[in-house]
């Protein structure tokens, strides 16, 4: 569902469709709102008022809690521009990484297979350690890659430009690849437990 102006999480804290903001003026103005809007503050309000103050403490916390997390700011902010809906997570190898993931597979497939017969598990859990770093590394290096097209974004904003759309297809595509990828490690970490 894409918000309306009025939950718009950005207009909530008065401010721009920015994918980096400054953590210290965003907790500020949300203790700020949060004190205001605390139903507390309504008890002896009428009904209404009551319900329209949690309502609205309830939005806060759902905002704030979107926006200081980096990724669901950018999953946010793509759903509020129509470029992502929500839910949506392309599940595709990154063709670059077919051969590795192909590997990580086959690993998952001989780990498992081994705790069932009783198999050596010390030389196939030491490779997926392996292909965990590996994978690690790759998803810090695509969180990057998502800082730097934020970057390109919030100065996008700044000026008339057209290259908005290309930057939101960037950013959707760094975070299909990201949720692929974290995935993946997400999927290594349960086997090795």
């Amino acid at each position: 569902m894409t918000p309306t102006k009025a939950t718009d999480y950005f207009a909530i804290f008065g401010l721009p469709r920015k994918l980096w903001i400054e953590m210290g003026a965003l907790e500020q103005k949300f203790l700020q709102l949060s004190w205001k809007l605390h139903p507390d503050n309504f008890v002896n309000a009428p009904e209404q008022a009551r319900e329209l103050s949690l309502k609205r403490s309830s939005e806060l916390n759902d905002a704030y809690r979107t926006l200081r997390d980096p990724v669901a700011r950018v999953e946010y902010l793509l759903g509020i521009e129509g470029a992502r809906k929500e839910g949506e997570h392309k599940q595709q190898a990154p063709p670059e990484l077919l051969e590795e993931v192909f590997e990580l597979n086959e690993s998952l497939d001989e780990l498992r297979d081994a705790k069932e017969s009783g198999g050596d598990l010390a030389a196939l859990k030491s490779r997926l350690q392996s292909a965990e770093k590996n994978f690690q590394e790759k998803l810090s290096e695509v969180d990057v890659q998502l800082q730097d097209a934020g970057r390109e974004w919030d100065a996008a904003l700044d000026g008339d430009d057209p290259t908005r759309n290309k930057i939101k297809a960037r950013l959707n595509e760094l975070l299909n690849r990201r949720s692929y990828i974290r995935n993946l490690v997400t999927n290594v970490q349960k086997e090795l437990l």
